[in-house]
């Protein structure tokens, strides 16, 4: 998670709202991501995304379902959609999202029975440290 709070400190460093990814595979970092929708003018480059994208790149496949995903904020349903089609084994994530989360709150994707694949969810990593970024992020923006 360390690695996933570098690239959201870094997301924010860019003026983007600070989520920050990673994707591992036997303990090791395959992809990182962080939000780019602003810097690329693109609303689905969120972290996850960029992650899943990059993994995907340098493993040559789709299925990242030997891959663990490591995301600083509870993901949306677009990424929580994309988690399931790449079929990552393992979703960590630090922050819960009450308004736009879609893994514990919302549509919980995941639990749906047009979900065909649902990764084991470790909610709560790092949530203080995610959590901070966040609300300074925005208070500074307010």
């Amino acid at each position: 998670m360390h690695a996933a709070l570098e690239e959201a400190r870094a997301a924010a460093q860019a003026g983007e709202v600070p989520v920050g990814a990673v994707v591992t595979r036997a303990g090791e970092i395959v992809a990182r991501g962080r939000n780019r929708m602003r810097e690329g003018a693109d609303p689905t480059a969120h972290a996850e995304m960029v992650a899943i994208r990059a993994a995907g790149a340098a493993l040559g496949t789709s299925r990242l379902d030997q891959c663990d995903l490591w995301v600083t904020l509870e993901p949306c349903a677009m990424c929580a959609g994309a988690i399931a089609l790449a079929r990552i084994n393992r979703l960590y994530f630090g922050a819960g999202d009450p308004k736009g989360g879609a893994v514990l709150h919302g549509p919980r994707l995941f639990g749906q029975p047009t979900c065909h694949h649902a990764p084991e969810v470790f909610p709560g990593i790092a949530e203080d440290a995610s959590g901070d970024l966040l609300r300074t992020f925005f208070r500074d923006r307010r």
